[in-house]
């Protein structure tokens, strides 16, 4: 069985579809996911599955969620290898887990428009891109950060962002997920 990580996008944001985690849990478990954890509500899972492939696996997650709830979020699907590939390229040597942002790709963009975003990012603000990876650094927040608005449409591809803490703590559920293999 493989693990993987499962990263939600636009669900129990600002009372926009709702989805408690408990019947996340119940719909990947349905799917055959095993040992299945979630860490907040805006969406992120680690579970075991023996099925493959990833892309394939997010499309059942998504249409399942719209059968059952009437939405269809976006899933973006890491390996364990992308996820400890992407923490290890951080390019930012910080501590502020609300600062550090990353940003994860569907897939690597062909054509990013880094010139526009260095145009609109504040002096405090600082970014780089590894393969599927946006690295943000924020240290006034992101909340009105227009480099962060303009990511998506300067990668050109489906992107979904978590903070360094969220990213830790979904690095602690893969720990923990290792020590269920049998």
């Amino acid at each position: 069985m493989r693990t993987y990580i499962a990263l939600f996008r636009g669900i129990n944001v600002g009372g926009n579809n709702p989805l408690p985690m408990p019947y996340l849990v119940r719909i990947l478990e349905r799917l055959g996911c095993k040992d299945v954890k979630t860490y907040i509500q805006s969406g992120n899972a680690v579970f075991r599955t023996a099925k493959t492939p990833a892309k394939k696996i997010a499309a059942e997650i998504s249409a399942r969620i719209f059968k059952d709830h009437g939405f269809k979020p976006k899933v973006l699907l890491l390996s364990v290898s992308e996820f400890e590939a992407a923490i290890a390229n951080n390019p930012f040597n910080t501590a502020d887990g609300k600062a550090l942002h990353f940003m994860f790709l569907e897939s690597k963009p062909k054509k990013p428009d880094l010139a526009g975003l260095t145009a609109v990012k504040a002096k405090s603000e600082q970014f780089r891109l590894n393969k599927k990876v946006f690295y943000i650094y924020a240290p006034e927040g992101i909340g009105r950060s227009k480099l962060v608005a303009k990511v998506e449409p300067a990668m050109g591809v489906p992107v979904t962002g978590r903070n360094w803490n969220t990213v830790s703590k979904l690095g602690a559920l893969v720990d923990q997920l290792a020590g269920t293999r049998g």
